[in-house]
């Protein structure tokens, strides 16, 4: 194969034709095909099993099947009307104790499942707002975190935190670290003054880079930004302003997401002004001036939103092929079974996934009784986990080698995909992608629109007739 060209081309034609609404695949099936028939007793039969596995695989390699583990705490103290998360609004910071306390349980129940040797490779705090805890709040959780699973003592696993800049201290930076994190996405969207009134989130340019600034003293490994484009008033540039400041702030990594206006779906954005929205064609040229700034900054597209520094462990991973892509987003860790903590997280324990419940109450009521609070889930069968690799393969590398596929799993691709293969040669014809001596390669112009080519081979897109997801674009 070529050696991986990992920029973004941008061809605003191509994108028009192609700008249809589709799954961001953080996992596939996606959660569309989760049901309540995968519960508690499903869920512990499968952990087992991981363990089972993770003992063979300690005797084979020396090395038990690593953990992953997300907390997801659900807190704002302010609704920021882009948000599409499951959230709790509150100015009242004593809601988050009783919370975190079955969190705690809930820790304990879920370490019991599981091999005490299985190190935890990945933690990840997300929300909501993981800094609305108070820093006492922050220490014990990681300190009952310890107590239950076997976290790295040496900075080597990846310890990530979602941070808003306008809950965090110099102090709130200097405990993280101190707790065990190395990693953070900074939260910012825009700078623009009439854009942050409008989505009803006001931060400054200075407490924005005081965190950052901070992080980087106390040795965080790893910074990430995260911007929005297509929020109301924005313009080309406005948000060029925006953009031009991070950069010289030099992260590691963006993510530059697209907005997409749902507020059938979200509530909080019945209090955006669709008026005042940029329209599709702005929105394309906001993100094609982004990727030339970002380009000429140095940066190189990892896919689906994100950049990174050319010399950042995402960027090295998908030159070596061995990037992955969970619920997190991209990742170096593609062997960890995942474990969700807190309302709505989702885990990935062998071949499933589960989801717990969404509401604070009855979260409370099942951890009360001694339950785990999965309410959801699926198991996946050999064809899904075919169609899993086969898209991860093509959203973290741009490219898929027959070859592998069919080593792997035991099937002719050409054979098994042939329906597949059809309607990819009309992207072919368009310039998206090439097929040529067994590779499926994904060019630059195409890159922008991965999910187009990774919705080939969703089988269950196939079958729905009800469409759930944003535009790609």
């Amino acid at each position: 194969m070529q050696p991986m060209d990992q920029k973004l081309v941008i061809d605003l034609d191509m994108i028009r034709r192609h700008d249809k609404s589709g799954p961001r695949y953080t996992s596939y099936p996606t959660a569309v095909q989760f049901h309540e028939g995968f519960g508690e007793a499903e869920y512990r039969a499968w952990a087992e099993r991981t363990n089972v596995e993770s003992r063979e695989a300690s005797r084979a390699a020396g090395k038990p099947t690593p953990l992953s583990l997300y907390f997801h705490i659900p807190f704002c103290d302010t609704v920021c009307f882009f948000c599409g998360c499951n959230k709790v609004s509150t100015k009242d910071r004593s809601r988050a104790q009783p919370y975190l306390e079955r969190v705690h349980k809930e820790l304990a129940l879920q370490s019991a499942l599981f091999d005490d040797n299985r190190k935890v490779d990945q933690l990840h705090w997300g929300g909501g707002t993981p800094t609305f805890i108070s820093h006492d709040e922050m220490r014990e959780l990681m300190r009952v975190t310890r107590e239950n699973f076997p976290l790295h003592d040496d900075d080597t696993g990846e310890y990530s935190i979602e941070i808003d800049p306008r809950e965090a201290t110099t102090e709130t930076i200097d405990v993280l670290r101190e707790i065990g994190f190395n990693r953070m996405s900074l939260g910012v969207q825009d700078f623009e003054p009439k854009v942050q009134k409008a989505v009803n989130r006001i931060q400054s340019e200075a407490e924005t880079f005081a965190t950052l600034n901070e992080a980087r003293k106390v040795g965080f490994k790893s910074i990430s930004i995260d911007l929005i484009y297509g929020l109301p008033h924005q313009t080309v540039e406005s948000f060029a302003s925006t953009v031009d400041k991070i950069i010289a702030a030099e992260p590691d990594r963006l993510s530059v997401f697209n907005y997409a206006h749902l507020p059938e779906m979200f509530k909080p954005q019945r209090r955006i002004n669709e008026a005042d929205l940029p329209s599709a064609a702005e929105k394309l040229d906001i993100l094609q001036r982004t990727n030339e700034q970002l380009s000429n900054a140095g940066y190189v597209y990892i896919g689906m939103d994100h950049f990174a520094k050319p010399d950042d462990e995402l960027a090295v991973a998908q030159r070596e092929r061995t990037l992955y892509r969970n619920f997190q987003g991209y990742s170096t860790h593609a062997d960890c079974d995942l474990v969700g903590l807190g309302i709505t997280s989702i885990g990935k324990v062998g071949a499933t996934y589960s989801q717990n419940i969404k509401g604070l109450d009855e979260y409370y009521a099942a951890i009360d009784a001694g339950k785990l609070t999965i309410f959801r889930g699926l198991e996946l069968d050999a064809d899904d986990l075919l169609r899993r690799e086969v898209i991860s393969q093509l959203i973290c590398h741009f490219s898929l080698i027959e070859a592998d596929i069919e080593k792997r799993f035991g099937i002719d691709f050409r054979d098994y995909f042939a329906q597949e293969l059809k309607q990819l040669e009309g992207l072919q014809e368009d310039g998206l992608l090439t097929i040529r001596d067994g590779v499926i390669s994904v060019l630059p112009v195409g890159h922008l629109l991965i999910r187009n080519v990774c919705m080939v081979f969703d089988k269950y897109l196939r079958q729905s007739k009800e469409q759930r997801f944003s535009k790609v674009i």
